[in-house]
């Protein structure tokens, strides 16, 4: 699945390693260092999904969440808070204000993969590729038939 992911993350090695690994996954990525930059650009792009840091340079990533859910053209691409805030509490107000999964830092990047492609397939069912393969191993969702 080819999506468009944006990173609104101010710490730029981050942002590296985060882009190189969607990438690997053959996403297309652009990125934001701060939370105005961020929402400029995407309402600019309309990404297919958001990887969201809480503590930004100028606006906190809770407000540019609640910026975004307010905008009717933006409001289900899915959002996935990407923060050192790991209290409970936070959580809660993360979901609260409209993001659909949470990650606390340090994190594993296999795992952010798969909760990105995971939201994803649930966001835009229809970019699932329609005939996959492994190894020997052949589904065509199209035919509804394995091979």
């Amino acid at each position: 699945m080819k999506a468009n992911v944006f990173i609104v993350e101010d710490e730029m090695p981050i942002v590296t390693l985060l882009k190189y690994n969607l990438e690997k996954e053959g996403h297309k990525v652009n990125y934001a260092l701060n939370g105005e930059d961020a929402i400029r650009s995407i309402k600019d792009q309309n990404p297919d999904l958001i990887l969201l840091d809480w503590m930004l340079p100028d606006i906190s990533g809770i407000e540019v969440c609640r910026n975004l859910k307010r905008i009717n053209l933006l409001k289900n691409i899915p959002i996935i808070m990407l923060t050192a805030k790991g209290e409970e509490e936070d959580k809660l107000k993360g979901f609260k204000t409209g993001a659909d999964d949470y990650v606390t830092k340090p994190f594993s990047q296999k795992e952010l993969i798969a909760r990105v492609n995971t939201l994803l397939k649930r966001a835009k069912p229809n970019a699932v590729e329609d005939v996959v393969i492994f190894e020997d191993l052949k589904v065509d969702r199209a035919q509804k038939r394995v091979f």
